[in-house]
């Protein structure tokens, strides 16, 4: 039997890396299932315990053998449920029909993506950012132009930059409220700044918004769609259960958007995956329509917000290590460490982000995600969902990594 030639694999696949906050995390879980005590502040997932109403709801549609295909879309409860929840959290006025219902929200986006673009279509895509978005852009045939924000105020794209990035050829601005992997939320009036200018550019804009439910006051937050009508015509809001309801596993996110690109990304759903898991949609369902759902997520954002206040604190402790401003949202931050470049640790070269945390890994046994998976080098970013004894811990362990670097660091570095 002939083994198949690389030549084989296609080019898009060949030249495709691996989700780098994936490969990680699998590889610290795989260091703690082998006794080592790592810890692990890569994780994309909080660790509380699923909705109990959705866990419920979920074996609920087992028992009531619920096991067989739904519309392509999602079944008409869950669109509904969608619906409601987003204009009842959100402001919008999503019609069940424009919503769509996905195995995740990773699955919404790269579905929009390719209902949206042509070949050599350009996407505005701010930096830092998450690390599947420019994969996404290009598997759909799209150019991703990447638009490098300022520290001085949270990375967030401005009107400038994306008229600075524009051509004839921009056709979508991916924004992400609040941000992954750096903690911003955007104001409204921030938001309304850039709903102008992509009307100007006649931009359709997706908004994920799968940290909506994680913003820590007195930072707020507000859809792109909620801001006029004219932004939620161009709009493909984009969300889950995943972060909202500690349902990860489960697989649900959902985009809302005008009827005809709902009617595209169901057809490419239809194709692709059917549709998604029946039993996960139930337990969707059952979260978003349980009567505990609100004041159980405000207990967590309260815990979430110790832990946020606990790492801003100590990690300012932390000789070679800065904090460019206090994240606000979702359950990480950016910590700038070019400080730490231009060292060694026990002969090894610190030179960028990736030999930081590496090193931080091999020596401490933590494990941060190098800045250059988000375009942006000279970072880290630092996920708080950890137990605060663990985050304690883990500032104790960066704290000695950083001052055995020679030559040694201050703590104004």
């Amino acid at each position: 039997m002939t083994t198949p030639h690389v030549d084989v694999i296609a080019s898009r696949a060949r030249t495709l890396p691996a989700s780098a906050t994936a490969s990680l995390d699998a590889t610290i879980k795989d260091l703690a299932a082998s006794g080592r005590d790592v810890i692990n502040l890569t994780s994309g997932e909080v660790d509380f315990p699923t909705l109990k109403q959705a866990s419920a709801a979920g074996m609920d549609a087992i028992a009531a053998g619920l096991t067989r295909y739904t519309a392509a879309a999602g079944t008409a409860e869950l669109r509904r449920a969608v619906s409601d929840w987003l204009a009842a959290r959100h402001g919008t006025s999503y019609r069940p029909e424009q919503v769509i219902v996905t195995g995740g929200a990773k699955q919404a986006l790269f579905h929009a993506f390719m209902a949206i673009l042509d070949g050599g279509d350009e996407v505005l895509l701010p930096a830092p950012y998450w690390v599947s978005f420019p994969q996404m852009i290009r598997l759909a045939g799209g150019v991703p132009v990447v638009v490098a924000g300022s520290p001085e105020n949270g990375f967030k794209i401005t009107p400038d930059a994306m008229l600075d990035h524009a051509t004839g050829r921009t056709k979508v601005l991916v924004l992400n409220n609040p941000v992954n992997p750096t903690g911003a939320v955007y104001s409204r009036a921030e938001l309304e700044a850039v709903a102008e200018v992509a009307e100007r550019l006649n931009l359709i804009v997706i908004s994920d918004e799968i940290y909506a439910e994680i913003v820590y006051p007195p930072a707020t937050f507000s859809s792109f769609a909620s801001l006029s009508d004219g932004a939620m015509r161009r709009a493909v809001t984009v969300n889950g259960v995943s972060k909202t309801f500690a349902m990860t596993g489960w697989r649900i996110g959902y985009a809302a958007a005008p009827p005809p690109l709902i009617r595209a990304m169901t057809a490419i759903q239809s194709h692709t995956a059917s549709g998604p898991s029946s039993i996960s949609q139930q337990a969707a369902l059952g979260a978003l329509t349980s009567p505990d759902a609100i004041g159980e997520l405000e207990r967590r954002r309260e815990d979430l917000d110790r832990r946020r206040r606990l790492i801003i604190q100590g990690l300012s402790s932390v000789p070679g290590v800065k904090l460019p401003f206090e994240p606000e949202g979702a359950f990480f931050l950016m910590a700038d460490v070019t400080a730490c470049f231009g060292t060694r640790f026990l002969g090894t070269a610190i030179g960028d982000s990736a030999s930081f945390a590496q090193a931080l890994l091999d020596r401490e046994l933590v494990g941060v995600v190098p800045g250059e998976s988000f375009g942006a080098d000279g970072y880290v970013r630092v996920s708080y969902v950890a137990q605060e004894a663990r985050l304690r811990d883990a500032i104790g362990r960066l704290r000695r990594f950083t001052g055995a670097l020679e030559p040694q660091l201050s703590h104004s570095g």
